[in-house]
C-alpha cells in the first residue's frame, strides 16, 4: 500500500518575526505519522495574499494533502480563506451554514454577532466546513487543502475532526539506538546498510551531553521486520549501542 504525502504551510508575520512560536507543525507531524501519511514539506508564508495563494498551489500539485494554519481569524491580517478561495478560483462570501453555527455559539456566549466575528463565517465556494468543538468558528477542506486555525488548542481539534476522513497507509513505525561515537565513525556502516535497506529511512543526530559525545540512529518505516533488522545490525556492528 502506498503511503499517502502532505505538506504543511504556516501561516503568519508573527512566526516569521519570532514573536510566536509554532506548535503545530510539530503535533502535526506526529498526528499524520501514526495516521499513516508522511509529512513530506513544511513552508511558512507571511500574511500577503500572493504568496499564500503561490504557496498553496505549488504543496497541493505536489502532495496529496496539505494543511494550513493560521490566518481564519476575524481581523484584517487574516487573509487564508480569500487566498485559498483565489489559489482555486472560486468565490468567496459568508455562507449561511457556517454564519448559524457562529451565530448559536455568540448567543450561547451573550456576545454579539458583529461585522468581525462575520469574517469568520466566509468561506470559499465548494468547500466542506471542519468542525471547530473550541471556539465555533469552522475551518474548511476545498480540493485537498485543509485550512485549520493557528491557536494550538484549535488546530489539534481540527486535526481530530479531519484525521478520519482521510485514508492513511501502513503507520510508520520508529526506533532509535543511541551510540557514543561520533557520526564520522559510524558513517561508513550507516551508509551500507542504508543501502542494503533503501525502503527505510536512516537518520543520524548527534549530540554532547554530560561529557559524552556520540550520535542517535533513528530508523523510521513501514516494515517492522526491516526496521528490526537494521536495529540488530547496528546493534552487533556498535556493541556499546543501547
Amino acid at each position: 500500500m502506498t503511503t499517502p504525502t502532505a505538506a504543511m504551510l504556516v501561516i503568519g508575520d508573527e512566526i516569521l518575526s519570532g514573536r510566536t512560536r509554532d506548535a503545530n507543525m510539530h503535533f502535526l507531524a506526529g498526528a499524520l505519522t501514526r495516521h499513516g501519511i508522511a509529512l513530506k514539506e513544511v513552508r511558512i508564508v507571511a500574511d500577503d495574499r500572493p504568496a499564500i495563494v503561490a504557496a498553496v498551489n505549488a504543496l497541493r500539485e505536489t502532495w496529496d494533502h496539505v494543511f494550513t494554519s493560521g490566518g481564519i481569524g476575524p481581523t484584517h491580517d487574516d487573509i487564508t480563506a480569500e487566498a485559498i478561495a483565489e489559489a482555486f478560483g472560486m468565490s468567496i462570501g459568508v455562507r449561511d451554514d457556517a454564519r448559524a453555527i457562529l451565530q448559536a455559539h455568540y448567543d450561547r456566549q451573550g456576545m454579539e454577532m458583529n461585522e468581525a466575528r462575520l469574517r469568520m463565517a466566509r468561506i470559499p465556494e465548494g468547500a466542506a466546513l471542519i468542525d471547530n468543538p473550541i471556539s465555533a468558528a469552522p475551518g474548511f477542506t476545498l480540493g485537498n487543502v485543509h485550512v485549520m486555525a493557528g491557536v494550538p488548542t484549535i488546530f489539534e481539534a481540527m486535526v481530530a475532526s479531519v484525521l478520519p476522513t482521510l485514508a492513511g497507509g501502513p503507520p510508520l513505525l520508529s526506533q532509535s539506538l543511541r551510540i557514543e561515537r561520533g557520526e564520522g565513525d559510524i558513517a561508513a556502516v550507516l551508509s551500507d546498510i542504508a543501502g542494503a535497506h533503501p525502503e527505510v529511512s536512516i537518520g543520524s543526530y548527534p549530540f554532547q551531553k554530560d561529557g559524552i559525545y556520540g550520535t542517535n540512529v533513528v530508523v523510521r518505516g513501514t516494515d517492522g521486520a526491516a526496521v528490526d533488522a537494521i536495529i540488530s545490525a547496528l546493534a552487533d556492528a556498535f556493541p556499546e549501542a543501547r
